[in-house]
């Protein structure tokens, strides 16, 4: 069940990734982490499955689902092999597939799915950040040369932190403002080559090496400047926008601001990519400290005779270790139920796309809210869970051979690229209220009389003393029952985001009419209420994939398991929002204690159940390269030796 829609591709790569694939490369210095990432990626190139998502005509099996599935299985060993591959076959190879047309497929699709050209994606740039639409560097339209003039026009407008850039890369798919004529057009994507025919960097390309980093070391991140560099005007990647020889401009979109988002919205498998890999290596950082926590004693029982010691408790006996690893895990199931589901819309979409043709929009926006509110809530609850994790085993969880630290390392960077999370939680929060507002333009009179009185009854509710205090009396009879009712737990977090939601577009409507204050300052003042929006549609999201998940599991034993871990996903997260729910009268004093004791009676539930959760996430024992689990650390660097060879 939790393999879900890539079950085939996983099982797979259970039985024919080679042994020393992944393993621990922390130890190694930074040139030899990239050596052994390389060569391990060459092996993967051999081995397939990364080609899935591309085109068949090209050798790919036109199941960008499978691809993304791939990209999770590497997030169980090696994350820097994840990220390359990422950048060589998700963003450089998805850019060209995505914007580019049949001579750029043709050209360069087959080499790059060999690994014969190594590229990457400069998109980033040192002081644009998450503001893709206002990057720096220019794309400029000779026609006496009919070539675009690449420059860079400051240090602010340097590509950086490229995947690629600083060593591997031959070619990248830049990211500039087209300019024509003399009028900018927008950001548009072109491919300019790095490399001359005897290896050296062409003229007018200046490289630079981010260095160390926390983590991901075995990527070798970089900087890129262009200086008056001539690309043919081919390289211009025409799928929404074409120059022509003379200069001119066009475009099947009109709109400047709905191509660049048409554009950006052919590339958002990078984002579900990323929810993955984050979940992946969550995973592993709970299957080592949940496995350690069923070994390791830690003081003895009272009640021994004198001067005797009894036998001391296993860690994960203790209800609050119970607490620690048993909730992260209940949610890591509830997001790999949804992270399955978004793969599968994901599918479904860029299927159209590889057959020539574009979504329909408004599924295409809500998708690319969907996937950006699930990268934001599997790298948050990624960061969180393997702290938790690192601390559960003590001193024995900091030592790198334990591999904790290094998934901490390699992890904390997630909440940050493929788009900031703050950032994307808001974006979330906008496309609910364009679906708010739609929704409300769509009532008739009655719709809109039905509809104020709705909020006037939900509003009362939640204001009145009168109906806390009997539903205290009511509730003391019958709150065991209802807390494991799943209509009644979705229907809790269902209504937390539907009264965010109104209260927010309330509040945005009256200060948008209480003065003349502009839209972003309007927009800054409701910034964190955006933001408790945006959390609550994707807690939303995810407890309504795990209850359908449920639903479609015909085994009734695996039915009943996951019902269990259900509850306990859906009653932590109200103990954890119970503030909220007690302020606005959702939820009484009684309730809220019950709650925290049904969260307890679950952990103590589940406890014996643990190994067999854990065996659900079916990673292999040597995948996992841990000091703290045993028999878990076959396998290795010595790809390293097949890596030398393959470099040299």
């Amino acid at each position: 069940m939790l393999d879900g829609r890539s079950a085939d591709l996983r099982e797979k790569a259970r039985r024919e990734f080679p042994a020393d694939l992944f393993g621990p490369i922390d130890h190694l210095s930074t040139a030899e982490q990239r050596d052994l990432t390389l060569a391990r990626l060459r092996v993967l190139a051999d081995l397939g499955g990364h080609e899935a998502g591309f085109s068949s005509r090209y050798g790919g099996g036109d199941s960008p689902g499978a691809q993304v599935g791939q990209f999770e299985v590497l997030g169980l060993g090696d994350a820097s092999l994840m990220i390359k591959s990422g950048v060589q076959w998700g963003l450089f190879g998805g850019a060209v597939q995505a914007l580019g047309t049949e001579r750029h497929h043709a050209e360069l699709l087959p080499p790059l799915l060999r690994l014969d050209l190594v590229g990457c994606f400069a998109m980033t740039e040192t002081g644009h950040g998450s503001d893709v639409a206002s990057l720096g560097t220019t794309a400029t339209y000779d026609p006496a040369t009919r070539e675009f003039v690449v420059h860079t026009p400051d240090e602010s407008c340097r590509k950086d932190y490229i995947g690629g850039a600083a060593r591997d890369a031959e070619v990248a798919v830049v990211f500039a403002q087209l300019v024509t004529g003399g009028v900018r057009q927008g950001v548009h994507a072109f491919v300019v080559p790095l490399r001359g025919p005897d290896g050296g960097d062409l003229p007018g390309i200046r490289r630079g090496d981010d260095g160390r980093k926390a983590g991901l070391n075995g990527v070798d991140n970089g900087r890129l400047w262009f200086d008056a560099v001539r690309v043919p005007r081919t390289a211009l990647l025409d799928r929404y926008a074409q120059v022509a020889e003379d200069g001119t401009y066009s475009s099947p979109i009109a709109s400047e601001n709905a191509r660049f988002f048409t554009m950006l919205g052919a590339l958002v498998k990078g984002r579900v990519s990323i929810s993955g890999g984050a979940i992946g290596q969550t995973k592993v950082a709970l299957e080592i400290a949940s496995r350690y926590a069923l070994r390791r004693r830690q003081f003895a029982r009272p009640g021994a005779e004198r001067g005797e010691r009894g036998e001391e408790v296993v860690l994960l006996d203790y209800l609050a270790h119970q607490r620690r690893l048993l909730v992260p895990l209940a949610t890591t199931y509830a997001l790999s139920f949804a992270q399955d589901e978004l793969m599968g819309e994901m599918d479904d979409l860029l299927k159209v796309q590889l057959a020539g043709g574009d979504p329909e929009p408004d599924r295409q926006r809500a998708f690319e809210a969907h996937a950006a509110g699930m990268k934001v809530a599997a790298t948050w609850h990624a960061t969180r869970t393997i702290q938790t994790c690192r601390e559960a085993c003590g001193g024995h969880g900091y030592l790198s051979e334990s591999r904790l630290p290094q998934l901490k390392a390699d992890t904390d960077v997630f909440t940050t690229f493929e788009g900031d999370n703050t950032v994307l939680l808001q974006l979330v929060a906008k496309s609910q209220l364009t679906a708010y507002a739609q929704q409300f333009s769509d009532l008739d009179t009655l719709g809109m009389a039905r509809f104020a009185t709705r909020d006037f009854v939900t509003t009362l509710a939640g204001r009145s003393p009168a109906r806390s205090l009997v539903a205290d009396v009511v509730e003391a009879g019958r709150v065991p029952d209802e807390l494991h009712d799943r209509a009644w737990q979705l229907r809790m977090i269902a209504d937390r985001e539907r009264h965010v939601v109104e209260s927010l577009a309330k509040r945005m409507r009256k200060a948008r009419s209480r003065d003349d204050r502009d839209a972003f300052e309007t927009v800054d003042g409701l910034q964190d209420h955006l933001l408790l929006a945006g959390r609550a549609h994707v807690d939303r999201v995810v407890a309504e994939a795990f209850a359908a998940a449920i639903a479609r599991t015909e085994d009734g034993a695996v039915a009943a398991l996951l019902g269990e871990v259900f509850d306990l996903h859906a009653l932590a997260l109200l103990e954890a929002e119970k503030g909220w729910y007690l302020e606005h009268r959702r939820m009484t004093t009684l309730r809220a204690k019950a709650v925290t004791h049904a969260v307890n009676e679950l952990c103590r539930r589940l406890r014996p159940r643990t190994e067999e959760l854990l065996d659900g996430f079916g990673i292999p024992r040597h995948w996992l390269a841990s000091s703290l689990v045993p028999g878990s650390l076959a396998g290795g660097p010595p790809v390293a030796a097949a890596g030398a060879a393959a470099l040299s």
